[in-house]
């Protein structure tokens, strides 16, 4: 099969083709697997920090992608349970690959902390190949009514939007800010002014690109990072990878508001910034930051619903597997409309 393969980290700059299409075996499956023949893999933010080292070390070499949409060709014989799905069932794979399943975490419904986490794209192969294996249990089926490019970002931009909008505990009515406003604040505008049609949508963004498609959504006013908002918001969301402008959105929070940080890793050059934090202004009168990690099965499923029952498309932009690296430096170099996605087969 070919695949897009990760060799070794290495910042953008030193290598602007990091990624290489290579020859390699089909995966063999295991007990509880199955082989789906991938057809769309999204690009994701957080593929950059792999490559660049931003995360934990993923496994070297390694095949990236997370946003997986594919059909299953085959499942492992000895499973010995019925399988809860067919042969040539359209599917998709997220971030979250396994968890161990007993812990206090996964009994909770929240594997995504779980010590035992395992990501797809860095713990295991991921989607930028025509073929991966992934665990049955792990694996969500795909609403009729989404193609298999609307469905790919939606397995992390949106379902990570999804949990972050969920952690603001915004209610209908109360003003919600977003900081970045890429593949998946995007999509959070989107779903925020289905279940929260009387609120206001704030967006923040260096790229004036991203501010022109935010007001073209919906959204009641875009400026730039540093800008201030004609309202004081309830919740922020900043999905950017750097700490200036969650510094910024704590001006602009009401009393007893929340910044919610949908990012894996927050960039070196930037942590200075923090020493910038001006108590009084930015974090007293209850004033509070929550990150958000990973994402559930549970994120996913309900997510992929209700886009299919709300509507709710991403804007995307499509390349060849082979064109994977220059979908990851367009992404490095602010060049963004949306999501974009991998077209595999």
């Amino acid at each position: 099969m070919k695949a897009m393969l990760m060799g070794e980290i290495a910042s953008l700059a030193q290598n602007p083709a990091p990624l290489s299409l290579t020859d390699m075996p089909e995966p063999k499956l295991g007990e509880g697997e199955v082989l789906i023949r991938v057809t769309r893999c999204g690009v994701c933010h957080t593929e950059l920090d792999e490559i660049e080292g931003r995360t934990p070390p993923p496994r070297l070499p390694v095949v990236l992608g997370h946003q997986v949409v594919g059909t299953i060709v085959e499942q492992h014989r000895s499973s010995g349970a019925k399988p809860p799905m067919e042969s040539d069932q359209r599917v998709g794979v997220a971030w979250i690959a396994s968890a161990c399943g007993h812990c206090e975490h996964c009994l909770a419904g929240n594997e995504n902390l779980c010590a035992e986490f395992k990501a797809t794209g860095r713990d295991v192969d991921g989607g930028y190949a025509e073929y991966m294996k992934a665990r049955l249990d792990f694996v969500h089926p795909i609403p009729d009514s989404l193609s298999d490019s609307e469905a790919a970002p939606l397995l992390c931009a949106g379902a990570v939007g999804y949990r972050a909008l969920r952690l603001t505990n915004l209610t209908d009515g109360q003003n919600l800010g977003l900081t970045g406003f890429g593949a998946s604040n995007h999509l959070v505008l989107k779903t925020a002014r289905y279940e929260f049609p009387n609120s206001k949508i704030f967006v923040f963004s260096r790229n004036p690109g991203e501010r022109e498609l935010a007001l073209d959504l919906g959204a009641a006013w875009a400026g730039g990072i540093d800008d201030a908002p004609p309202e004081k918001l309830q919740a922020v969301i900043d999905a950017t990878p750097v700490w200036t402008p969650v510094l910024e959105a704590l001006k602009h929070l009401a009393p007893g508001g929340r910044v919610v940080v949908n990012a894996i890793r927050k960039e070196e050059a930037d942590k200075d910034a923090l020493l910038k934090l001006d108590y009084p202004s930015q974090v007293w009168m209850e004033k509070e930051v929550k990150s958000v990690a990973n994402v559930t099965r549970r994120d996913v499923r309900e997510f992929l619903s209700l886009a299919a029952e709300a509507g709710i498309r991403p804007e995307f932009e499509e390349f060849e597997l082979k064109d994977a690296n220059r979908a990851l430096a367009e992404m490095k170099g602010g060049k963004i409309r949306g999501a974009k996605v991998l077209r595999v087969s």
